[in-house]
């Protein structure tokens, strides 16, 4: 595919070698012992390190260009001021230096990399009422933090940043094919048009810092419970965000892990009950983003390997169909209350 639009550089991270990662923690004063194991993230490199004291270190080094400085330090302030009110999270070790955020130059480029302590756990098992009520606790104390300050250089859960930017950037990026191209377009402007609609009918929210990308693969269950990893996402935006993800099913049986989510978390944080009628509008717009994610990494060559379905005429007429799915299920009933 080609582009009159820049994507993403298509080897962002090629000088990252197992070399290059140990020697960027020895200038922060963690000598690995050689051994290290790259974690699954498409976005950032992460990796497991083995240290020479036997401790275990996860670094993570930011995909270049994604976020400034500004945005990542409030990403990493927001996990210390969680960590420090007890909430379990994976956040910044402080390094030599006194912070949380070090570079590293290698073949040319400039790497950012932040140090966490290492957090292992399992799945949650989000089929029992208990482990369900445990996260929503820690959701609602994670808000009840975030609801101190907004954040001032990350971004916010909008129509704007999340519809219409990458809608704009897709279509002018000319990666979507044409004979796909009028399809995708009316379906993703009635999506937007069904979304703007919901937004006006629920009216203002409380926005707030948010996990973002409260998904079951970032909350790790252990037998002290859950804890949360992966903070990249945080960003400002109405609470039910951090809830969505984390149903699945029928919706009776969506209902009954509301419930129970929300009963851990008001005994933290009050929930307006108005922001359940936005969860097929966040759906919606995560959709769009997503698409647009894909797109502009496509020049990475993790990229088609990991999704080697998308970017085809198949791909974006199924698009269209899911979008327009989505239109009824924006004009249905909200769901109920419990």
């Amino acid at each position: 595919m080609s582009s009159p639009l820049p994507l993403d550089s298509d080897t962002p991270y090629a000088g990252l070698t197992p070399e290059a990662v140990l020697d960027a923690l020895d200038t922060v004063g963690l000598r690995g012992d050689g051994r290290l194991i790259q974690l699954n993230s498409y976005e950032n490199r992460v990796f497991q390190v083995f240290l020479e004291d036997g401790s275990v270190v996860v670094p993570k080094f930011y995909r270049p260009g994604r976020w400034t400085d500004a945005q990542i330090l409030e990403e990493h302030a927001f996990a210390l001021e969680l960590l420090e009110a007890e909430i379990p999270v994976a956040a910044p070790l402080v390094l030599d230096g006194g912070g949380t955020l070090a570079r590293f130059d290698v073949s040319g480029q400039t790497y950012r990399f932040a140090v966490a302590a290492r957090r292992s756990g399992r799945a949650a098992e989000l089929e029992d009422p208990a482990v369900l009520e445990w996260i929503g606790r820690f959701i609602g104390r994670i808000h009840a933090v975030g609801a101190k300050k907004p954040f001032e250089h990350r971004l916010s859960l909008d129509i704007a940043t999340h519809g219409t930017a990458p809608r704009d950037w897709l279509l002018a990026s000319e990666l979507i094919p044409l004979d796909a191209e009028s399809g995708w377009k009316q379906a993703v402007d009635a999506a937007l048009d069904a979304v703007r609609e919901c937004f006006d009918r629920v009216g203002p929210c409380r926005t707030l810092r948010l996990h973002g990308d409260c998904h079951t693969g970032n909350v790790l269950w252990t037998e002290a419970g859950p804890h949360f990893v992966d903070l990249d996402d945080a960003l400002n935006g109405p609470a039910v965000q951090d809830f969505w993800m984390l149903l699945s099913g029928e919706p009776v049986a969506m209902r009954r892990q509301l419930n129970d989510l929300l009963s851990g978390y008001e005994d933290f944080m009050e929930f307006d009950w108005r922001e359940l009628r936005l969860i097929e509008a966040l759906r919606t717009l995560r959709m769009i983003h997503y698409s647009a994610w894909i797109a502009r990494r496509w020049n990475d060559p993790a990229f088609p390997v990991a999704f080697p379905w998308f970017g085809g005429r198949g791909y974006w007429n199924e698009q269209a169909t899911r979008l327009l799915d989505q239109v009824e299920a924006l004009r249905e009933a909200p769901p109920s209350y419990p």
